[in-house]
């Protein structure tokens, strides 16, 4: 199963971004969307599961501040700032957040921790970045994806 993993887009859908998206069985959204726009537009590609971040106001009160899901054996545990989580399952497998809008990917104590970057405006002048992370009930694989301006 193919996932996309997004963060950051900040009202920004980039025609790069949904070539990926059409591939994805799943997306994940680690907040700062901006723009229910955003939403809609990404519940058209797969199902989508996604989290407040601290950009996101009044459109957004509904949207949780972390969750939880299972897909493929793997549990995978959702949050927009890595230093606001509180309610980490001890058992959660993968680890995704953003935030920083900068890639980080690490195993530590047996535990995928994925940030994928931005993928919308360009800030901190950091890079354009996405992740694929490929899942089955054995194995992952993370790809991570830079884009162009």
């Amino acid at each position: 199963m193919k996932l996309a993993i997004l963060s950051d887009t900040h009202g920004l859908l980039r025609p790069e971004v949904l070539e990926y998206l059409k591939t994805a069985d799943v997306i994940f959204h680690g907040g700062d969307i901006n723009k229910q726009c955003i939403v809609d537009a990404l519940q058209q590609y797969a199902p989508l599961y996604i989290v407040r971040g601290n950009n996101d106001k009044e459109w957004a009160e509904q949207l949780p501040h972390d969750l939880t899901v299972q897909i493929e054996g793997w549990k995978i545990f959702m949050v927009h700032n890595r230093k606001e989580i509180e309610n980490l399952p001890e058992d959660a497998d993968i680890v995704i957040f953003g935030h920083s809008h900068k890639y980080f990917e690490q195993v530590i104590d047996g535990r995928l921790w994925l940030n994928p970057g931005s993928c919308g405006k360009r800030r901190f002048g950091q890079e354009i970045s996405l992740a694929v992370l490929t899942v089955d009930g054995k194995d992952y694989q993370v790809r991570k994806i830079l884009l162009s301006e």
